[in-house]
């Protein structure tokens, strides 16, 4: 497979290299040394998702943040391998083939599922949501999108087309917008990128229509490893409820709610977010002394 190519201002695009781990080609980011993190982003988006949370968690951690199968600028070896379960048990795999020992798995929306499953596959000392897409659709929801996204992706050229037509400047900004969210317009532009990549698109339709959380759901009363959920009070894609049914079902779980934001939560205030996943993992032991002293340091400078 041939590494697509990443635009030259992609955020911490130096960072960037391709890894092959079959069936796929994987975008994978790592910066900063230490305990390693992993960073899992949503359906739709990639790994420049956080690129405002990535330079506050790299002075404490190699932060690893991947593209998942087919989006972003990860190449999809077999399109079967977007759902939930083959997912996880391909970066599990990568996970093995480079040695890495993730301490803790971050995901933003249905990358918070995946992080959960993967600590089923692993040993991880925590696992922390950024609202976490960990529910059903609701009502006729419930049986027109998921109906809607195995047609679309069924149907040929669909990502070509959507991406030749429908990804416009305004369309990008009402999509983002619809979230609750609001974020700067570089961010936006890397977001109409990516729906101008048609692989990108196809690969989140495939994600979508093979997405299934029954038995994830159903084992989330044993999941024990320590998990923070952190959620958005104006996120209108995943609702706060979502994170707060979830919580009531795990035994070792904390909720945290950052109010005034929407769904992309660690984009428009990586601040509070950052401050809100080293404290859970300081309180874990997951921090070194260093570098809390490091982190109160520049809390205190901000403050000043």
């Amino acid at each position: 497979m041939r590494a697509p190519l990443i635009p030259a201002d992609w955020p911490y695009r130096a960072a960037s290299q391709h890894i092959a781990c079959k069936p796929h080609l994987w975008h994978v980011q790592a910066l900063g040394a230490g305990p390693e993190l992993l960073l899992i982003h949503g359906a739709g988006g990639a790994s420049h998702s956080f690129r405002h949370l990535i330079p506050l968690l790299a002075p404490h951690f190699q932060v690893i943040a991947i593209d998942l199968p087919g989006q972003g600028f990860s190449q999809l070896g077999a399109k079967a391998r977007c759902g939930l379960e083959p997912m996880s048990a391909d970066l599990d795999a990568l996970c093995r083939q480079q040695g890495w020992q993730p301490q803790a798995v971050i995901g933003h929306s249905a990358g918070a599922a995946i992080a959960l499953r993967l600590a089923e596959r692993r040993p991880l000392a925590a696992v922390i949501g950024i609202n976490a897409a960990l529910g059903k659709f609701e009502g006729l929801a419930g049986l027109f999108f998921p109906v809607m996204a195995r047609l679309l992706a069924a149907t040929p050229f669909v990502g070509q087309a959507f991406s030749r037509f429908a990804a416009t400047p305004a369309q990008v900004h009402q999509l983002l917008t619809s979230t609750g969210s609001q974020i700067e317009p570089a961010g936006e532009a890397q977001y109409l990128t990516l729906l101008r990549r048609p692989s990108h698109v196809n690969a989140t339709l495939a994600m979508m229509a093979q997405w299934q959380l029954d038995g994830l759901l159903a084992r989330l009363p044993k999941a024990h490893t320590p998990c923070l959920l952190i959620t958005a009070s104006n996120d209108r894609a995943v609702p706060p409820a979502v994170s707060d049914r979830a919580a009531k079902l795990m035994p070792t779980t904390r909720r945290l709610d950052v109010p005034g934001y929407g769904h992309l939560l660690h984009e428009e205030n990586a601040a509070s977010v950052s401050t809100a996943i080293l404290g859970f993992l300081a309180e874990l032991g997951l921090l070194s002394h260093q570098s809390q002293d490091q982190s109160s340091g520049r809390d205190q400078t901000s403050q000043a």
